[in-house]
């Protein structure tokens, strides 16, 4: 399976109420610290790929809950389409002492306050990133044949939501982290 995402930086305020007007229903609002790791093998940042650890707490719930992703490369050049799997983890800390047994190094630390809403079939998320600011994604998952409609349909409700698909951002949240270390 594939994830089709767009990714834009925008104004909460304004995005907020194109959401209650196109009557997008609230899903949660949680915080997110994403541990990404460096592979012993081969260098993620050169294959475009990530791994990741991700510990996610509900801000309604207050409760936490841990996840592991491996993000392939980019397969197009129109959106941050990529293969992605993902799992459950029931032990954070175990997770990461195997990956540290495995030799992969904690490479850096993501960390951001999401409210996501559905809409259309889409997940539209509002993202605060600590060190990088406010931003609007929209996904939905799909087969390789879905992939150009399944965009196609999110740049569409970009433009429904104020946005334009134009200014989408290709980079992950850690390469924009990361190129602002460089600066």
């Amino acid at each position: 399976m594939y994830e089709v995402e767009l990714k834009v930086e925008a104004d909460h305020g304004a995005v907020r109420a194109a959401l209650d007007d196109a009557g997008a229903e609230p899903v949660d609002h949680v915080r997110q610290v994403d541990t990404y790791y460096d592979a012993p093998h081969r260098e993620f940042a050169e294959t475009d790929e990530a791994l990741r650890l991700r510990e996610e707490t509900d801000l309604d719930a207050e409760e936490t809950t841990t996840a592991m992703t491996y993000k392939g490369p980019l397969v197009e050049a129109a959106s941050k389409t990529r293969e992605e799997y993902e799992t459950g983890v029931d032990d954070g800390d175990a997770a990461a002492g195997i990956l540290d047994g495995l030799g992969f190094e904690p490479a850096a630390t993501v960390e951001k306050e999401r409210e996501r809403f559905a809409l259309d079939g889409y997940t539209v998320t509002l993202d605060a990133v600590e060190g990088l600011g406010s931003f609007v994604e929209i996904e939905r998952e799909a087969a390789e044949s879905d992939i150009e409609q399944v965009r196609t349909g999110a740049q569409e409700l970009l433009r429904d939501l104020g946005l334009d698909p134009d200014e989408q951002i290709r980079s992950s949240y850690l390469g924009l982290l990361l190129a602002d270390d460089a600066q």
